[in-house]
């Protein structure tokens, strides 16, 4: 009978082994797995490493337009300012405006300055096929010019505590155009910002001698076709300038 009991406990203990063995195993298998489930901290290594094949094809292209403008543009060109002209540049980079400031017997004269619409030969010759050539001689014929190249501006008058003249013209090669002109008062509350002043009729309705006479009034103050052939000149070479700082911005960005 005690030999019975011995055999019966030995085999208790020995089948309750392998029970303790697993619970060992799997407490210490507990650990692995939390360190497996805990998020591993981000590399900028590894995001490197996974670059889109895209981002990089972007960046090459991007690439050989910078140094397409840098052999084929005015980018680098310092525009020679005449003696005569009567402003003050101011020329931020990265803006698509430049502003010219006078004084002119006790007004100040603001004119903004924007990006020059151009025009070029070789558009005007891929755009037409023999019959819009000869359609375009006759309406040349007619009297009506062809497309220039164009400046926007923006002149701005104003007397010290009064109200100001808006002129909106577009300049020419040689030739200035006035397309609107508003009397802008001083605000004197929030609730006349929130007013649609009158603006005045459309300038080509004025009568003709009212017109000549502000044509006559801003040359007065500078704004002259001499004035605005050069800022055509300056303009293009500033569309350059902008162009590459764009690009190389581009660039920056894809590359980070």
């Amino acid at each position: 009978m005690a030999l019975f009991a011995a055999a019966a406990a030995r085999r208790a203990a020995s089948s309750a082994l392998p029970l303790l063995r697993a619970s060992r195993g799997a407490a210490l298998l507990r650990p692995l797995a939390a360190a497996a489930a805990r998020p591993m901290p981000f590399s900028s290594s590894s995001a490197n490493a996974v670059k889109p094949s895209s981002d990089e094809e972007l960046l090459r292209v991007i690439k050989s337009e910078i140094k397409f403008a840098e052999d084929c543009d005015d980018h680098d060109r310092v525009e020679e300012i005449p003696d005569s002209f009567p402003f003050k540049i101011t020329d931020k980079k990265g803006l698509n405006d430049i502003t010219l400031t006078r004084t002119y017997q006790g007004e100040k004269i603001e004119v903004v300055v924007s990006m020059p619409s151009l025009v070029t030969g070789d558009e005007a010759e891929d755009d037409q096929d023999e019959d819009d050539k000869e359609g375009d001689e006759d309406k040349d014929d007619d009297g009506e010019k062809p497309p220039k190249s164009t400046i926007p501006l923006t002149v701005t008058i104003s007397k010290s505590g009064g109200p100001s003249l808006e002129f909106c013209c577009t300049a020419y090669p040689d030739e200035i155009m006035i397309d609107t002109l508003s009397v802008k008062q001083q605000p004197s509350g929030e609730e006349d910002e929130d007013l649609i002043a009158y603006e005045g009729p459309e300038f080509n309705d004025l009568d003709e001698n009212l017109q000549r006479a502000f044509h006559k009034y801003l040359e007065l103050r500078g704004i002259t076709p001499m004035t605005t052939n050069f800022l055509h000149e300056y303009m293009i070479n500033k569309d350059s300038r902008e162009y590459l700082f764009w690009l190389t911005k581009l660039k920056d960005f894809v590359k980070q």
